[in-house]
């Protein structure tokens, strides 16, 4: 049985990760990227009406490969130190990034580690966020480890988040969101944001 709850328009906002042009380029499961960036949309057109905060993460390493986290790993990201098409760290535009959105800019997963999100929500009163966008099982997953960490109670739009796997979506979202907070559909998410 789910978790009943509400939104307090005051203190709630919504955090994108990673709804960029490099990335939503990828394929992704199980939901391609275009639906996700079509909910996640649907989602800020709400927000917006609401006067409620935009957060727009972008990950973005600068032209300098030496810049870059290139840790020993098993398993490394695929853009090691190859150079970025100059676009894309460019947020789509399908989340109007040029309207009211506060822009983060990160260089590793999370959204919280090194940048001024944490500072930006308090500044704002804001104690819960909607998250999503894209990759479940890396960006949304560590930022919403630390937003736990932090105290923040998080609401997941499931269906406006996507994985390079399917396996990997699943089990994010089946093993480690319903422990840091609640984990919905835009449908759900939205349904509550028109009563409130």
């Amino acid at each position: 049985m789910k978790t009943p709850f509400t939104i307090d328009k005051t203190k709630t906002a919504i955090v994108v990760i990673d709804l960029q042009k490099g990335i939503a380029s990828q394929e992704t499961h199980p939901y391609p990227a275009k639906d996700v960036i079509e909910k996640t949309a649907q989602l800020l057109k709400v927000f917006r009406k609401n006067n409620m905060p935009v957060f727009l993460v972008r990950v973005s390493f600068g032209s300098d490969p030496r810049e870059r986290l290139n840790l020993i790993a098993d398993v490394t990201w695929s853009g090691g130190n190859r150079q970025m098409p100059s676009d894309w760290a460019e947020i789509v535009p399908e989340m109007s990034p040029e309207t009211d959105a506060i822009i983060i800019t990160k260089k590793q997963w999370g959204a919280f580690y090194g940048t001024e999100l944490d500072l930006q929500l308090r500044r704002r009163k804001i104690d819960t966020i909607v998250l999503c966008g894209i990759a479940t099982h890396l960006g949304v997953e560590s930022t919403a480890r630390f937003a736990y960490e932090y105290g923040y109670n998080q609401i997941f739009a499931e269906d406006a988040m996507s994985a390079m796997s399917k396996e990997e979506h699943e089990h994010t979202v089946n093993k480690i969101l319903p422990r840091l907070g609640l984990v919905r559909s835009t449908e759900e998410i939205l349904e509550v944001l028109e009563k409130e």
